[in-house]
C-alpha cells in the first residue's frame, strides 16, 4: 500500500491564518474533517489520521485559533463563531459537503457545525465529547487540571496528571499516547488561544436542538473517560434521531490515540454507509 501523501499549507480563513494538513483519499467519498480538543494542534492527531488515510479516506485537519501555528482572533468568540471559522475553512478549500469528526471540545464544534450549516455535513461522528451543560461533568478535581494549558508546555507535569485526566491507557504509560512524537509539547497552545477556547465553550449546550440533527452519526465513547463521563455519549445517542454509540472498552479520553487503527476503521465503516 502506497503512503498516502499529506500536505502542510497556511491560509487566510475567517480573519486569523490557520495551518491546515491536507491527505488525499480514494475520492469515493467527500473528505474527513477533523477536529481536535482543546489545546490539540493537528499534530498530536497524526497517528489518528494516518489510519483513516491507509483507509482511503481523504482528510482536513487544522490547528485551531491560538493553537499550533495558527493565530488567534482579535477577539475570543462564542462556539457559534468558532464552528463558523470551520465552515469558512471549507469554502476556502473548495468544498461544499464533508463528513465531520470531532473529539472533545472539537465534538463540540463539531455538534455546532452540523447544526447551523447542516447543507455542509454529510455525516457526523462525535469522539469523547458531551452535550455540553445537560450532561455530567467530570469530577471537580479533573476539570480545574484542565484550567490551564500547563499539560502542553511541562513533559513531567504532562507524565504526572495524564492518567488521573486521561484514564484509560494513560494510566500505565503515558508515553504511549505520545507515539514518539513531541509535538504535543513543540505545536502548543498559547495562553491567551487556551483561554479562549474555555470561553467558547462556557455555558454553551446542544440540548435544546440535538433533536434537530438528521446527519447519520456515530458516537463513540470510552468508559474511562474521567474528563467525559460515558453517559454523555448515551445522552447524545438518546438525542440525536439517527445516532448509534459504540463504546470503546476500557477507552479513556484519548482512544483514538490508544486504539488509532481500530478506531479508524470503525469511522471508514462508518462513512462507507457500511454500517
Amino acid at each position: 500500500m502506497s503512503v498516502p501523501s499529506r500536505e502542510i499549507r497556511f491560509a487566510d480563513v475567517d480573519g486569523i491564518r490557520l495551518r491546515i494538513a491536507v491527505a488525499d483519499g480514494d475520492d469515493v467519498r467527500p473528505p474527513l474533517l477533523l477536529i481536535t480538543g482543546i489545546g490539540a494542534s493537528l499534530d498530536i492527531a497524526a497517528p489518528f489520521e494516518r489510519e483513516l488515510n491507509n483507509h482511503g479516506l481523504a482528510t482536513i485537519s487544522y490547528d485551531a485559533a491560538g493553537v499550533g501555528e495558527s493565530t488567534q482572533y482579535t477577539w475570543p468568540r462564542r462556539m457559534s463563531g468558532v464552528a463558523r471559522t470551520a465552515e469558512r475553512l471549507l469554502d476556502v478549500l473548495g468544498h461544499d459537503v464533508v463528513d465531520v469528526f470531532g473529539v472533545s471540545l472539537g465534538g463540540v464544534v463539531a455538534q455546532q457545525l452540523a447544526h447551523q450549516a447542516p447543507h455542509r455535513v454529510r455525516r457526523l461522528i462525535l469522539a469523547a465529547t458531551g452535550p455540553g451543560l445537560g450532561g455530567v461533568p467530570g469530577s471537580p478535581k479533573v476539570l480545574w487540571t484542565l484550567a490551564t494549558p500547563r499539560r502542553y508546555y511541562q513533559p513531567d507535569y504532562y507524565r504526572r496528571v495524564a492518567g488521573a485526566i486521561y484514564g484509560g491507557l494513560a494510566r500505565q504509560d503515558p508515553d504511549a499516547l505520545l507515539h514518539g512524537s513531541i509535538a504535543r509539547f513543540q505545536h502548543r497552545p498559547t495562553v491567551r488561544g487556551y483561554a479562549a477556547q474555555l470561553y467558547s465553550i462556557a455555558g454553551w449546550t446542544s440540548v435544546p436542538w440535538l433533536w434537530r440533527i438528521r446527519q447519520p452519526t456515530l458516537v463513540l465513547a470510552g468508559d474511562d473517560d474521567p474528563i467525559v463521563p460515558l453517559i454523555n455519549g448515551r445522552i447524545l445517542a438518546w438525542l440525536i434521531p439517527h445516532a448509534h454509540l459504540r463504546v470503546v472498552p476500557g477507552g479513556g479520553h484519548l482512544f483514538v490515540l490508544e486504539h488509532p487503527e481500530a478506531v479508524a476503521g470503525q469511522v471508514a465503516e462508518f462513512v462507507s454507509g457500511d454500517t
